[in-house]
């Protein structure tokens, strides 16, 4: 790959908005305060501040928002994977505002930037920016995984995501991003209390259900951006470095099959070889199934097995085998000789 110290710097294609210092502050304290909270974690857990209340809290808000992110901002907002009836498209919409990555309108323009400039000096946030030594790679990985957010101008909504700032449900989802991580605080604090009908029920459950699970979901997140471009394999073929990290798949509910997604990035199923989990796909095959899902854009076997590397794991790949029938001729019988 070509150092990105090595690549001319080209204009703009975009008008981008420069992060205000105000913006910045309040950037870094919702990177900062829920990374400390996970700090403290272990030895809160260990003093006992962990029952079964927050345990609950955790994974329920961890599953709303990343899901909200998954299946919501990423594969169907984004990349436009299925379609979906308007309640459908107001839940994602909202779990993925809870996650606190971001408005939508934001999350999807720099999303789009990044694969129209993926690993290229105009990525938002590639790991290779600085070059490959090991020090330029070290220093990118930081930058890919949250220095971006501090650093990099925010992209044009109206270049990269004037579809989604066009849709009045969507528009005022955007709008409304403040209540939003208000509610993502609040909300796991308040349950906390109702369930254990306590004021520590409402301590522990914001640690867990809102510090810990945010910073928790932001990290996964972040991961994709910066591990799943220098870590991993590489079956398929790109013209960038995103990789399959498998040990990432289950927090991030199917992301980390990445080589895959900028192979083909409107599919709806990321992991496509077989023992490849992707739980994203899995919902969005069960929302297909109840109706709430229609025009899904699943990978096609055979154009993928075109972009393998090793033509030899094709069988690996999912419905191959019966693609493959479908698609060779069935043979057709001799003639029976005239006696």
């Amino acid at each position: 790959m070509t150092a990105s110290t090595d690549l001319q710097p080209q204009a703009p294609v975009a008008p981008e908005i420069a992060i205000s210092g105000a913006m910045r502050v309040v950037i870094a304290l919702f990177i900062a305060i829920p990374l400390i909270a996970v700090a403290v974690a272990v030895p809160v857990a260990w003093g006992g501040f962990l029952g079964w209340s927050d345990i609950a809290l955790f994974i329920g808000f961890w599953t709303l928002t990343a899901l909200g992110i998954t299946m919501g901002y990423h594969r169907f907002f984004t990349h436009a994977s299925f379609k979906a009836p308007r309640a459908v498209k107001i839940i994602l919409a909202s779990a993925g505002s809870m996650a606190m990555q971001g408005s939508i309108t934001q999350w999807v323009a720099d999303h789009r930037k990044h694969h129209k400039f993926s690993d290229e000096i105009q990525d938002p946030h590639s790991p290779w920016r600085f070059g490959t030594s090991r020090r330029a790679i070290a220093k990118g990985l930081y930058f890919a995984h949250m220095g971006w957010l501090l650093d990099e101008p925010q992209s044009s909504v109206a270049v990269y995501a004037p579809d989604i700032a066009a849709d009045k449900d969507l528009s005022r989802i955007n709008r409304a991003f403040p209540f939003f991580v208000a509610l993502t605080m609040v909300l796991p604090a308040v349950l906390g209390g109702l369930l254990t009908w306590s004021w520590m029920g409402v301590l522990t459950g914001f640690f867990w259900g809102t510090l810990v699970r945010i910073a928790f979901v932001h990290h996964v997140t972040w991961s994709i951006n910066s591990i799943c471009h220098v870590f991993g394999t590489r079956p398929f073929k790109t013209r960038d470095q995103a990789s399959n990290v498998a040990w990432l798949a289950i927090p991030s509910f199917g992301e980390s099959w990445h080589n895959l997604h900028h192979t083909d990035p409107t599919a709806a199923r990321h992991g496509v070889l077989k023992g490849q989990i992707d739980i994203s796909a899995f919902l969005i095959r069960c929302l297909e199934r109840l109706g709430l899902a229609t025009d899904v854009k699943w990978p096609k076997p055979m154009r993928l097995a075109a972009k393998l590397k090793d033509p030899a794991m094709a069988p690996r790949i999912r419905g191959y085998a019966a693609a493959l029938a479908a698609a060779t001729p069935a043979a057709v019988p001799a003639p029976s000789p005239v006696a």
